[in-house]
């Protein structure tokens, strides 16, 4: 039998922006995911690196690019069904696993020097599979290792997790391919792994209520079926589209401004990087310290305006400084925007059904941005990059505010 999914709390209580981790469950979970995800980002780096030696291409690194990401938009939908007919955490130990053993498929290949373009490419892909498998476990799962009215702190936390990890892991990476080289960095994410893996092992959580007479065509059928009866997550998830598809691929065209119109260089690119990634900390860190956000509709449309204004003027600044602030504020207020999108999904959705949403809202969120980028890349052909990419940030802005106006479903989600 389950140990209780609070039991072991301290006594005393946590101030309000960490009150989430004074349960020993999320904690565990919290922990070593951020050790992992820095290792990810560790890898990130090096796989990069890796694609330049091996071609000295730009065109590669977007194939490669494509490949880890392209699989959210065709498997997140599965994970999230096998996530409501299996045991969370035992999906999660999989597909962590599967990822610890292809970076050190990587790191040996890289180290032996015998790793080719193609095989970079394809273990990319494989990443992004297990990565989009994990991805609606891992969001379904959080709701079990916390109480309720810690959730959206729980949320906020793991963004700025994931954020922190994403200024020190690229750091970290840059370090470390000086002193032990790409296939050391390999093995270090296959390393970090072990944390996540451990956190996983030691969790307790009560029993689940899993879903398996249906086919997964029937189950699959059934999450949109429930979505589409839900309003309120119907709407979100459409607004997370927009977003995903005009907003976030502006991330894939950054080292471009960096380079082509601020004429900034390498370390410019990483100062551009990280301004958006403490933006993206200090945003998450102000709605777990909020704890309850409300007027959650109102917030996430303000919050998401603000987020395409800041690109439209990012696509435009020929002033670092200027586009060091602005970078900030997208960051900033593209976490805040986010976490109420998760918080919303992950309160109105049922326990039973959470797997299969939290698929839904993982493709709308992860699977569209290759797509907004090779619209964005179209677009740049027949105008400046930065009025493409200031184009389609305005229609989602219009989209946003048209979508608030008209649905009283999201003016009324508190």
């Amino acid at each position: 039998m389950a140990a209780p999914a609070y039991a072991g709390e301290p006594a005393g209580r946590l101030p309000q922006v960490i009150r989430a981790l004074e349960n020993p469950n999320f904690r565990l979970f919290w922990s070593g995911n951020f050790l992992s995800n820095i290792g990810t980002w560790m890898q990130n780096v090096a796989q990069g690196w890796l694609v330049l030696v091996l071609t000295n291409s730009a065109f590669w690194l977007g194939v490669v690019g494509f490949a880890g990401s392209i699989p959210f938009l065709f498997v997140s939908l599965f994970g999230g069904v096998v996530a409501d007919r299996v045991d969370k955490r035992r999906l999660l130990l999989v597909t962590q696993s599967a990822m610890m053993l292809l970076a050190f498929l990587l790191a040996g290949l890289a180290f032996f020097k015998v790793i080719t373009i193609w095989e970079v490419a394809v273990i990319a892909f494989m990443n992004g599979v297990a990565m989009s498998m994990n991805a609606p476990s891992y969001q379904a799962l959080v709701p079990k290792l916390v109480k309720r009215e810690d959730l959206t702190n729980a949320i906020a936390l793991n963004s700025a997790q994931f954020n922190m990890s994403r200024i020190l892991g690229p750091s970290l990476g840059g370090y470390a391919m000086a002193l032990v080289g790409v296939a050391g960095n390999f093995f270090l994410n296959g390393v970090s792994f072990l944390a996540v893996l451990w956190a996983l092992v030691r969790i307790r959580y009560p029993e689940e209520q899993l879903s398996r007479h249906e086919s997964m065509w029937a189950s699959l059928r059934g999450g949109f079926a429930y979505l589409h009866g839900e309003r309120q997550m119907r709407v979100l998830v459409y607004m997370t589209a927009v977003v995903s598809f005009l907003g976030i691929p502006y991330l894939t065209f950054i080292p471009y401004f960096a380079k082509v119109q601020l004429n900034a260089g390498e370390s410019g690119l990483g100062w551009l990087m990280a301004c958006s990634g403490l933006g993206a900390v200090l945003g998450a860190i102000t709605v777990a310290a909020r704890g309850v956000i409300r007027h959650r509709g109102a917030v996430l449309t303000f919050f998401g305006v603000g987020f395409f204004a800041a690109i439209i003027g990012f696509s435009y600044s020929y002033r670092f400084p200027l586009s060091e602030c602005l970078a900030f504020c997208e960051g900033y207020c593209g976490i805040t925007m986010i976490s109420c999108f998760n918080v919303s999904i992950q309160h109105l959705s049922s326990d039973e059904m959470r797997g299969r949403v939290m698929s839904i809202y993982t493709t709308s969120f992860l699977g569209l941005p290759p797509l907004g980028a090779l619209l964005a890349g179209e677009l740049s052909r027949h105008m400046p990059t930065g009025h493409a990419l200031a184009l389609m940030a305005a229609i989602a802005a219009a989209a946003f505010l048209v979508i608030f106006a008209s649905s009283k479903s999201l003016r009324e989600l508190d």
